[in-house]
Order: C-alpha cells, then structure tokens, then sequence
C-alpha cells in the first residue's frame, strides 16, 4: 500500500541501446516509497529493460537511477539495497527450503542459527512456516514462487523487484497468487517495482502503472485513471478492450446496452442499429460484436447477472440497437 509521496526509486533521462536498437529513450519515472508499482507494456516496450537498470544487470548509456536520493547507476546489483524475483524461481533444487531461504544470509556471514530464524519468519510470512525442511522439487509451481519471495525479502531490500513472477502459473494460481503478493507488499511495506504484460494482472495488484511503448512511457497513473481516462489510443487499446468512434472517441465495450430494434432508450444515450455478428458466452458475461451500419464493428460486454428468462435472447444475424450514456464516450489523442 502506498504510504506517502517520498520518491525511493528515480530515473532522470535514463537512454538505453543495444547495438543500435533504441531499449529506452530519455525515460523519466519516480516510484514512491512503499507503492507496488507496475511497469505493463507488450514485449519489446523497454520494462524488462527499465528493470534491469534498477536491478544493476545493465548499465544505462545515459542518464542517472537514483535509490533514495543516491545515484547508483555505477554499482553492481550486490551493492544495492534491492532484490530481484525472477519467473524461473531458480531455487537451489539440493537445498532445504531453510536453506535456500537462508542462503543470502548466509553469504553476508550471519551465524547459522540467526540465519536460519529469520529465513523461518520470511517463510512463515508466505504461509509455508511448515514446509523448511522440504526440498524445492516437491513443491507445487506457487509454493515454489512464495519461496522465491521469502529469499527475497528476508533480506530486508528497499525495493523488491519482480520480473514476471507469475508467468509460469496457471490462470486459477495466478489469481490465487497475485491476492498473495498485494498482501505481503501490504504487510511488509516494502516498496514493489513488478513487470507484467498482463493488464489484467497489472489492474488488479498496482497502486500505479507506468504504460510502456516503444522504449517510452505513454501513461503513468491508477489502474482507474489508465482505464477511464487513457491519454492515448495505445493506452486504450492496451489496457482493457475498447472500441474508437470516429477515429478518436473512446466507448468501452462494458458502457454499452443492447436492446430490441425500435426500442426506446433513456435520455441522455446514443444509438445505433445494428445486427449481431458474433456472440461468446464467457460465463458471467456474454461478449457481442455488432455491424454497425457505417461499416463499424462494436465489440459489447454485457452481465448475465438478470435470471435467463428476464435476458435479451441474441444470437448471430439479429437486428439490435446498440445503446450508450453520451458521457460514455470520450475523446483521446491519437
């Protein structure tokens, strides 16, 4: 949880290339101490890489990184008061999971006994207290990743790093385990600095998000700023499904209602006819697109929280009115 507007992490016109590819160009971000903030973006946007200049693993061409007030964009990744989680979790496999937890501890010459006390509080803090004496090979793939963590944070880092943790994780554990990092970043306060090109991972986790493009950022605010308010139509298409009006008016599929042709909708909305060209029943909702007769192709979220009789029954090739509050939709920059 974010705990106020003290920066921990600043990167000050930080330029990065790799034999002539452009990484990152003149990129500015703060993070704030105690935030879990989110670097989302398609591969290739420059937040892998904006991570490992944090982290040490690369040096920028130019620019400073500073870690509370500190420029630290000359010194190795030991010497830095961070810690990284990477999604291959690389346990030691012939080491306990006390020992492994341990490790880092271990290496800065703490006694054993100290060592592996605070490894049991770090492991106790990710709920395998009972598991330190297994090995990592008989854990499940988020056992695995909570010990990944536990090694991180039981040296006590400023800003813990965490590069796709979740990647290998099916979708149910991938939920499951993101309500788990929100809580220990909560707990813990340690500041969080996470990677993802899932927006829906990145949404549901992120007290801020900084949107990556082309080695640039093109947003940075709260999950509902970037979803309601995107300053871009990359930042609209990127982060949630969306549908352009006119080139540049934003109307989210969620915002519109699909009613019966020639009904009558409130006051205040937009209409147009339009006959059903697909429809995908996900569940809890149904996911619709509708020819318009301009030519445009809507894409329509609706709930199927109404009892089955009470729904608009619709299938492929019937005729809809497609409805929504003008306020709905907004204009953006292109």
């Amino acid at each position: 949880m974010a705990t106020g507007n003290q920066p921990i992490v600043q990167l000050e016109s930080v330029a990065k290339s790799y034999g002539g590819a452009v990484a990152l160009a003149q990129l500015d971000l703060t993070v704030n101490a105690g935030e879990f903030f989110t670097l989302l973006g398609p591969s290739g946007s420059g937040k892998t890489t904006t991570l490992r200049l944090i982290a040490g693993f690369e040096r920028p061409d130019q620019g400073r990184i500073l870690l509370d007030g500190a420029d630290v964009a000359a010194l190795p990744p030991f010497a830095r008061a961070v810690n990284t989680v990477f999604q291959d979790y690389a346990l030691f496999p012939h080491l306990t999971l006390i020992e492994n937890v341990a490790y880092g501890l271990r290496a800065k010459k703490m006694a054993k006994a100290a060592a592996h006390g605070e490894a049991e509080k770090a492991l106790a803090a990710v709920r395998l207290a009972e598991f330190g004496g297994r090995k990592p090979a008989q854990l499940s793939g988020g056992q695995r990743q909570r010990v990944a963590l536990a090694r991180a944070m039981v040296n006590k880092p400023r800003v813990l790093l965490l590069d796709e943790p979740l990647g290998a994780l099916d979708l149910k554990l991938r939920h499951q385990m993101q309500a788990e990092l929100k809580r220990l970043q909560h707990d813990t306060g340690i500041t969080f600095i996470y990677v993802t090109h899932d927006q829906d991972e990145a949404l549901s986790m992120s007290d801020r998000i900084a949107v990556f493009s082309q080695g640039k950022i093109e947003q940075i605010g709260t999950a509902f700023d970037l979803y309601e308010r995107p300053a871009s139509a990359f930042v609209a298409d990127f982060v949630g499904s969306s549908n352009l009006l006119g080139g540049n008016r934003l109307l989210r599929p969620e915002k519109i209602t699909l009613l019966a042709p020639g009904a009558t909708a409130p006051d205040g909305y937009e209409t147009r006819n339009g006959i059903v060209r697909e429809a995908i029943y996900l569940g809890a909702v149904t996911r619709y697109h509708v020819a318009l007769a301009a030519g445009t192709v809507l894409s329509v979220m609706e709930s199927n929280r109404l009892p089955v009789g009470e729904r608009l029954r619709l299938g492929v090739g019937d005729a809809v009115l497609a409805a929504w509050p003008r306020a709905a939709a907004r204009d953006i920059e292109k």
